[in-house]
Formats: C-alpha cells, structure tokens, sequence
C-alpha cells in the first residue's frame, strides 16, 4: 500500500513539473505573440537593426550602366562659381548645358520658393527711381534671371522639387501628370499633409514635372523606406524620384494599383496600394506607396561637379540619355541624411539610388504576411525547442538551441539576399534566445530542487559522497550492486531493554535521535555510509560508494570516535537525570568492525530500494557486535582489520568460531576503547599476550596466574573478559580439551 501510494505521490509530483514548465512555455510564446501583435517601438527597432545588418552584409552593388547621374553643388563649386544661392541665371546656364548634352530630364533636388536677389530687376525694384532709371539706362533692359530660367526650364524636359509641410498653407502644384486607380481608393493609406512649399509659380508653370522631395525617416532619423506617392488633402502628388522617371520616359500618367484591382489579392479588404507603374515600369509598392531601398556604396564615379559643367570640362555626350539629378553635398546647405550604410550622405543621392533601383527591377518587399508568418516561426520553434530542453542535457540542449537560433538567421538572410524579401530573424531569433535562457534557468531550478530534494532525503542516510555520486550519476539509482571490499561497523546500545523500561514513548524516541545523532556525524565526518538503522542499532561501511584506499583506518578512528562521544553523552545525560531527581542508567554500547569483500548496490525490488550492502563480511561483523555483550567489552574487530591498521592498537582477545561459520578467526578490541591509560598500553599488551599464550599452551596453572597479573594492570572494562577465562580454565582443569584443540572458542549465540 505504502509503494502505491509512493509511487502516486511520485507520479503527481513529476506531473507537477511537466505542467509548470508547459504552462511557463506557453505563458511566454503568448507573451511574445503579444509583444509581437503590438509592435512596440523596441520592437520595430530591433526589427529594423536586423534589416540594416542584411544590407551592410549584402549592399547593392553599384551598376554603371543604369542611366542616373549626380550634378553635385560640391565645396567646390561654391569656391568656383560663389556662395549658395546662386543667380536664377547660372541655374538656367547648368540646366542649358545638361540639355545640350543630352540628358534626358532634369531634377532639381534645390527649392526655388523666392525671386532671385541677384536680378537686376529685382535690385532696381529696391531703389529710388532716379537710380533705377539710370541702371536701365545704363545697363538696357533689366531682363529677370527667374524669367531666364524660366525659359530655360520650359526648353527641355525638367522636374522641380515641392515640399510638404503639416501646416494649412500654400496650393496643390499644377497637375503634370494624370493618375490612373485600379481597384480601391488609395489615399486613405498615403502619407498625407495639409500645407506645402512650392516654387515660383512660373518655374511650377514651365516645369514638366513636379515631385516632393519630403523623407520619412525612421524613430533613429535612418532611411529606410521611400514613398513614391504623397497626398496633400485629396490630391495625388509623386516625389521627385518618380516624377524624373515618369518624365524621363515621356509617360503622362501613372497607374496605382491597389486592394481588390484585378490580379491583386485583398480577400475584400481595403489594403492600400500594392504596385506602382511608371510609364514602362512597375514599382511593387507597400500599402502607403513606399518601398524599401537596398542601398549600396557611394559611387563617385555617379557624380558629376557642378563648375565642371558650368565651366564645359564635361566628355561630350557623357550625359546623352541619363536622367540628371542636382542636388548638393555641401555639408553647409544640410541636406545630408543617413542610411543603413552611410552615417551621411546628400539627400540627391538617396533619390539617384530609388531610381537605379527602379530600373534595375530589383526590388526589396516586406510580404504583408511577414510579420504574421514571423511570430508562426517563433511559436513553433519556441515550442519544439522547448520540448527538447525538457529531453536533453545541458551540453546537448545548449549547442542545439544556437543552432535553431542560426537557422532563424540563416532563413532570414536567405530570404534577403536570393529572393529580396524582408523578414525579422532578429526578433524571433531574440524570443528564442530569451526561451532557451528562461526554460534552461527554470529547468536548472528545478532540477536544483530535485538535487536539494535528494540531498535532504539521501542526506539523513548515506554520507555526503554518496549524495553527491548520486547527483552526479543518477543512472546508478537502479537496481544491482558491485563486489567491493568494505569495512563494515556494526554498533547497538547494549543495556537498551533497561533503558527502554524506564522510559515513555516519546522519551524513548528523544533518547534514540539523540544517541543516533552524534554516531551519525561521525561516521559521515569520516567518509563512511550509514547502511541501515535497526531500532537502536546503526549499521555502516566504508569504501563505497567512491573508493577509500585508508577505509580500514577511518573505520577504526570512527569506532573510537564514538567511544568517547558515548562518554560526553553518558555525563550529559547523567547531569540531566541529577537535576530531574531521577536514577540514571548509563548507556553502554558493542562495536562490531570487520573488513571483506561484499556485494554493495541499489538493493530491493523496482518500487523502493536501498544503497546497502550484502554478504559474508556484513554477517561476521553482526557476529562480532554481538560478542562484545559476550566479551564485555566495547569493540570487537576483525582479524582482517586489525592488522592493517598499524596506526592504532589492539589487544587480541580470543581465537573464535562464530555460529554459522566452520573455521575459527581472531579477534580483537581497540585499546583505546578499553580505557586504559596511554602509558600503559604496551605493558598491559604485552601481560596480555603471555597470558594466552599460556592458555592455548594448555598450562592451566601458568595461565591462572598470568590471568591474576593481568587483573592486577587494573583495567577495569577487561573484567568480564578474564573472570570469562578463569571460568574457561576452571572447566578444562575437570574436562580437558581435545588433544587437537587450538584455543578455539565456538560461540553459541549470534
């Protein structure tokens, strides 16, 4: 019944565990699902920090033959044509000499939102009369430099840029383009705004295009993504990029494609856009007309100096059919912007990197499905990890928890670099590294509370070794043992059925614990393992389970050991019993020591076993704890163990032939267990010895009177001992011993 009921308690308990480390697995993959649905801020920038690394791995490399070039408002071109802004007709000069050559549209990444005060006409209006009529007159008619370039922006395809701003203010540019919407309305999902900066209306009037040149950083002010489609109020209008495409390729219209429109796939939801197409080209978009730019390195060889066109030093025909950016990477007109690769680079050069990217039609995408399938992964790996920690030790877990974090990695680099989608790797990748760490911290602690657990319950029975050994190597608590050679103790109160009269049965309970208790700290102290407790007697071994090459000695200081604990007991309890008024009854106890081979092991049946030891050694030494009552004395030891512990001293005592044995052995007693004093051990030894000497010789007069010397050394605990002779000799005198007779002494009783 007891088994039964064990066994329950050990099946609920293991139950227990396996649903607290479920319930904490699935409380955290939830967690995550959460964190994920919700997309904090920290989450985005993890999310974005692993896209960065994706592109720093694996930029795009630069194609000189894509048809985009950079004129570049350089430090130099301020040092050579002047300071920033330049006269309406030096810009009219570049745009000239652009058109000359051959290029096919123009953008200006550079706002012309104020008349030129550089004009002549414009400086006339500032002055008195008098001294404008005399310039005119002087220099002729004041032409306007924004009339000039004016003019020249209407000569040859040119794009100017526009601004949008979040206040109320300014007008919708003049439409340059048509739009084309199939499937629902997009605007909803567009980047949108209330106010703009414009150009001078006659610039916007001659311009053949016009395209905002607004960015949408990230929280950390990086570029990442690009809208090639803004909405102020409800107007459409394009950025710069597209609009120098559109242009450059003679489109007049642009087709936005977005949720629902034939071939696009929306399951009836409003999704916003999905593609772009600009005269030959189709931009997959996200739903706000965005796309992500895979940058790659500056080109030098993309920029073109300003004063080198203005100044004629550029190859003839070097621009014939590129679509020409201006824009500036002077550092004092702060227009720089950083990317995943560039800390700082001009904002002209993000715009060229869109357009090479677009006529490359090699484009990065998120899936609308990325996120949803990410958070899939995670919870799927998370829990099939999980199950494995629970199965795997720590140095197998461990290397296969990175290597799912490395496949995470991989997938999402592959997904990047041979298919051009953008998937997080770093966020699931993190939740599974935040698993692994919590599931091995909580399966470590419970484990912890497993080894306290057996440490509190193995403790109280077997030495600390033995604990550890079972720790260590918990494949050993099966069944089975090994053959070992042990030093075995057996110890027991003798007068216990005295003692035990006198007592009730919870003073009978105090005096075992407190008699155990102590015995029980020595012969841990000494690196021996408690077998067993039989009622008032313990039984122990040493050299098991982890080798003792000095067991014997350890056994034997033990035993002497727990002589003179039993004194300091023995006067404890008798002071106890004197301020109590009572009698007192002092405590004697037998050792038994003896050293063999035996068989050591997990001992019992499947349901419930014992570390114990079995064999002829462990029967002997239960003989001879059972002759110490016989003998009167505290300890018996084994021949096999007294001569090999020189370190101590014995007496020898009889030559005997325990029951249930059919050759005799020697026995002795440690003399420090006989309370002698030190000084004298030698001599009452040596008295000793002749006196069995004489004994075994047959001479029965000698031995008497050997005995009688004997006596006279004074050791009282040898008392028993030699009036048991003396009866011996008493009885051979009247029946002599047979004439083979050794000295051998067949005991009886166990």
């Amino acid at each position: 019944m007891q088994t039964g009921l064990n066994a329950l308690k050990r099946g609920a308990a293991l139950f227990r565990a396996r649903f607290y480390y479920e319930a904490f697995v699935a409380c955290f993959l939830a967690l995550i699902v959460l964190i994920g649905m919700a997309d904090p801020f920290f989450v985005q920038g993890v999310r974005l920090i692993g896209f960065d690394l994706y592109q720093r791995l694996g930029p795009r490399i630069a194609d000189p033959a894509l048809p985009v070039r950079v004129v570049d408002i350089d430090d130099r071109s301020l040092a050579e044509i002047g300071q920033w802004p330049w006269p309406r007709n030096v810009m009219g000069q570049l745009r000239d000499k652009l058109a000359a050559d051959g290029a096919a549209v123009v953008a200006f990444d550079v706002m012309f939102a104020e008349p030129d005060r550089t004009s002549l006409d414009q400086i006339a209006a500032h002055m008195p009369p008098a001294t404008a009529a005399a310039l005119a007159q002087a220099v002729g008619p004041l032409v306007s430099n924004d009339a000039i370039f004016a003019q020249s922006i209407a000569q040859a395809p040119t794009v100017l840029a526009t601004t949008f701003t979040g206040e109320a203010a300014g007008a919708a540019p003049p439409a340059k383009a048509g739009f084309a919407i199939a499937g629902d309305d997009p605007r909803p999902f567009l980047n949108g705004y209330t106010g703009i900066v414009g150009n001078l209306p006659q610039f916007s009037g001659a311009a053949a295009g016009i395209g905002s040149i607004n960015w949408i950083p990230d929280r950390d002010q990086i570029i990442r993504r690009v809208p090639l489609m803004f909405r102020l109020g409800d107007t459409i209008v394009p950025s710069l990029a597209a609009e120098a495409l559109r242009v450059a390729q003679g489109a007049s219209t642009y087709v936005l494609k977005s949720s629902n429109a034939s071939g696009e796939t929306a399951y009836g939801r409003q999704t916003g856009l999905n593609h772009i197409r600009i005269g030959a080209v189709e931009v997959p978009v996200d739903s706000d007309g965005g796309i992500w730019v895979q940058f790659r390195r500056a080109s030098p060889e993309s920029y073109i100096p300003a004063w080198k066109v203005l100044q004629g030093k550029v190859a003839p025909g070097e621009l014939a059919g590129q679509i020409v950016l201006v824009g500036t990477s002077a550092p004092g007109l702060i227009d720089l912007r950083a990317t995943p690769l560039d800390a700082s680079i001009s904002g002209v050069e993000v715009h060229a990197q869109v357009i090479e990217q677009i006529l490359s039609q090699k484009f990065l995408t998120r899936p609308d499905y990325a996120h949803a399938l990410e958070l899939f992964i995670t919870v799927a790996l998370g829990a099939l990890l999980a199950l494995l920690l629970q199965r795997m030790p720590a140095l197998v877990a461990a290397p296969v928890g990175v290597a799912f974090i490395l496949v995470i990695l991989a997938m999402g680099w592959f997904a990047y670099e041979y298919m051009g989608l953008l998937f997080d790797a770093l966020y699931p990748a993190f939740s599974l590294f935040l698993l692994i760490a919590g599931a091995t911290a909580y399966l470590y602690r419970r484990t912890e509370l497993q080894r306290s657990e057996v440490r509190r319950a193995f403790g109280q029975y077997v030495s600390p070794t033995v604990v550890h050994e079972l720790i260590a190597h918990p494949e050993k608590l099966v069944l089975g043992g090994e053959e070992r050679e042990l030093t075995l103790m057996f110890c027991d109160v003798r007068n216990f059925t005295q003692i035990s009269e006198g007592l009730s049965a919870t003073e009978l309970t105090r005096f075992i614990n407190e008699f155990l208790t102590p015995l029980t700290d020595r012969v841990l102290a000494s690196s021996g393992t408690i077998d067993k407790y039989m009622g008032d007697a313990i039984m122990a071994f040493w050299n098991a389970p982890l080798d003792d090459p000095d067991h014997v000695r350890h056994a034997c200081e033990t035993a002497c050991a727990i002589y003179l604990e039993m004194a300091a007991l023995n006067e404890t309890w008798r002071k106890a019993a004197e301020d109590e008024g009572r009698p007192y009854t002092e405590v004697r106890i037998g050792i038994g020591l003896n050293t063999g081979l035996c068989c050591v092991g997990n001992l019992g049946s499947t349901q419930r076993f014992d570390y114990s030891a079995i064999g002829d050694g462990v029967n002997t030494t239960s003989r001879f704890e059972g002759l110490s009552k016989h003998y009167g004395l505290t300890s018996i030891v084994g021949e096999p163990t007294a001569t090999r512990c020189p370190q101590l001293r014995f007496l020898e005592i009889d030559l005997v032939q325990v029951k249930g044995k059919s050759r005799p052995t020697r026995i002795y007693t440690l003399m420090d267990t006989l309370g002698c004093p030190p000084d004298k051990a030698e001599e009452i030894a040596a008295c000793h010895a002749a006196f069995l000497a004489r004994y075994r010789a047959r001479d029965w007069s000698a031995a008497s009177a050997q005995l009688e010397k004997c006596r006279d050394q004074g050791v009282k605990s040898l008392e028993t001992l030699y009036n048991l002779f003396e009866s011996r000799i008493e009885a051979f005198r009247e029946n002599p011993p047979p004439a083979d007779w050794d000295g051998t002494f067949v005991a009886e009783e166990k």
